[in-house]
């Protein structure tokens, strides 16, 4: 098991497959995926194949990149995910007006898990490392306009709102942006 990051409470590491069933239970809360995904995964196994051919070849595609396990310190949970990897990768990326350059962040973390600071507190360190470490020119991120929740968190770690896109099949989306110079 690669860590990738730690903060006070949670530490950044590397998918494994033995994430599938967690991963599956995450992805298959109806809670979770609403302003995410329709489709919820149809077993373990496909979100083994996930690990496997997605976010395990990310890691030697882009070192210092791809999907984060986020497991909590203490308790050892696995509570969801958060992702830091090149924008232009991003499904939408043209319709966010992404750049080459830019960073895209994300997260999807257990019901159980919301409003106890854990996505705020994963993301900060992210984009910290993205802007400092990485030499990203800026990190980026997008919501759907209903999920009031995602971008509080993108505000509480210091992006500004810059604008809204249409996400083909899903709505209206608000774009996030922190640059470089804008760290303090």
């Amino acid at each position: 098991m690669t860590i990738f990051l730690s903060t006070e409470r949670l530490v950044l590491r590397q998918f494994t497959e033995d994430d599938a069933d967690a991963l599956f239970a995450l992805d298959s809360d109806p809670e979770v995926m609403r302003y995410v995904s329709r489709f919820a995964p149809p077993d373990v196994e496909s979100c083994r194949e996930r690990i496997r051919t997605r976010f395990l070849p990310f890691y030697a595609q882009y070192p210092s990149y791809g999907f984060w396990a986020v497991v909590e310190k203490v308790s050892g949970d696995f509570l969801g995910w958060f992702h830091l990897k090149p924008a232009l990768d991003y499904v939408f990326h043209q319709e966010a007006g992404y750049q080459q350059g830019d960073v895209d962040l994300g997260y999807r973390l257990r019901r159980a898990s919301w409003g106890k600071g854990y996505a705020t507190e994963g993301a900060r360190v992210l984009v910290r490392k993205a802007l400092t470490e990485l030499d990203a020119a800026q990190v980026v991120s997008v919501a759907l306009i209903e999920n009031v929740a995602s971008w509080r968190v993108m505000e509480k770690v210091g992006m500004k709102r810059v604008g809204t896109f249409e996400m083909p099949g899903y709505g209206l989306g608000v774009k996030y942006v922190l640059a470089r110079e804008e760290i303090v």
